[in-house]
């Protein structure tokens, strides 16, 4: 790795950062409040004691499953599908929980549009119909899900487009092989430095790598540089980094990556009474994106880096969130529909027919003649948007005031 660039850090200048961004982010609207507190969630979950929630098969679930986890993500032959995209609190647990959480981000983004309440009614409606169309469909890729939001549209259109000068303008603002320090990259202690190389000098690293495929198994990997990562919405005092990697033989043009490297830690989510899951954060990590989001997951693996687990992957450009910060109330419904789909088949893969026939009886259950959504996921998402937006006037009151 070449030498670090000047402006050394300590462990507690960049917690400081972290947590002035963290604030300023979830400050900006309840949605991104809602965004950026799962432990609020979860907190919620267990005042309720699983009482009048439905109890489904225990499978992988993604444990923060709202709209910005979602989106277009390309496996390593380039092809794209929507699909969760983070998995930092994914266990085997219960699928209702993906639903309620999924509930309450597309109900927040349609208050934050100024849809009315009669909107989210029929969101939820939607949001079940959807999921239990995802439910029969199995297969790798979507097939045939209905007409996908403009939003969504959009944001494909955007992926397919997209190569590496796009994001190494928007990552490491130049398109040159280094990254540049600033208020989102720090520059690396001795140690750091010395754990990236020798992580990067490992056969299973040189795998990832070069699973893409364009690339040779046989390549040269080199680190170019490396940085500590500043993420707003991150946990503070987690290890997150940004390195910069060729491909290709030494004094030829090289193929770059950029690859993130992440702690994991214990997730917020509750797991399944006894399921088996493994023990070690980031091979959990790494396991739940298989499961749920095989694009993403083929291109994972986990170490133990500075005596923490982590879980590591290459950024490709064609990986985007979803942004539904305004939308109309066809969007809305539409999107609900759509995105619970998404779900649905990320649950339905590791269910046999009789447990997915069995788990759509459950789901059917608890239903008025005038909404044709369970009682529970209504109650609940009424419940969680009451107390949600009390925590996040309280989160912008003590943010103003200092």
């Amino acid at each position: 790795m070449k030498k670090s660039h000047s402006n050394s850090t300590r462990p507690a200048d960049r917690a400081e950062a972290l947590r002035n961004e963290q604030n300023r982010k979830m400050a900006r609207s309840a949605h991104a409040y809602v965004r950026g507190n799962t432990v609020k969630f979860y907190e919620w979950l267990r005042t309720r004691r699983h009482r009048a929630l439905p109890s489904g098969p225990p499978v992988w679930i993604c444990g923060d499953c709202h709209v910005g986890n979602l989106g277009p993500v390309a496996d390593a032959d380039g092809r794209i599908d929507i699909q969760i995209r983070d998995l930092d609190q994914t266990v085997i647990g219960n699928p209702a929980h993906d639903l309620i959480r999924l509930a309450l981000s597309l109900a927040t983004a349609a208050r934050g549009s100024d849809l009315p309440g009669v909107t989210t009614a029929l969101m939820l409606e939607q949001m079940m119909e959807g999921y239990e169309q995802g439910l029969s469909q199995t297969r790798r890729r979507e097939t045939g899900q209905g007409d996908k939001p403009e939003s969504v549209r959009v944001v494909l259109h955007q992926a397919l487009e997209r190569t590496w000068k796009h994001l190494a303008k928007e990552r490491l603002e130049d398109v040159r092989p280094n990254i540049p320090l600033g208020d989102r990259f720090w520059s690396l202690s001795g140690p750091e430095k010395a754990a990236i190389d020798e992580l990067f000098s490992t056969d299973t690293a040189r795998r990832l790598i070069t699973s893409l495929k364009s690339r040779k198994k046989d390549a040269r990997v080199t680190v170019l540089d490396a940085a500590y990562w500043m993420k707003g919405c991150s946990s503070l005092g987690l290890l997150r980094y940004a390195v910069l990697v060729g491909v290709g033989k030494a004094n030829k043009s090289k193929d770059f990556c950029l690859l993130d490297i992440k702690e994991a830690r214990p997730a917020a989510a509750p797991r399944a009474p006894r399921s088996r899951m493994p023990r070690d954060n980031g091979k959990r990590v790494v396991e739940g994106a298989r499961q749920l989001a095989p694009y993403l997951g083929e291109r994972m693996m986990s170490a133990t880096f500075m005596q923490r687990s982590v879980f590591i992957r290459e950024l490709l450009p064609q990986d985007l969130k979803l942004e539904m910060d305004q939308l109309t109330r066809e969007e809305a419904v539409q999107a609900a529909a759509y995105l619970a789909g998404v779900v649905g088949r990320a649950h339905s893969r590791q269910m046999s027919p009789a447990t997915r026939k069995q788990w759509r009886s459950v789901l059917r259950r608890d239903r008025t003649a005038r909404l044709d959504a369970p009682s529970w996921l209504w109650s609940s998402v009424v419940d969680l948007k009451s107390s949600h937006e009390t925590a996040y006037l309280e989160h912008c009151r003590r943010y103003a005031t200092g």
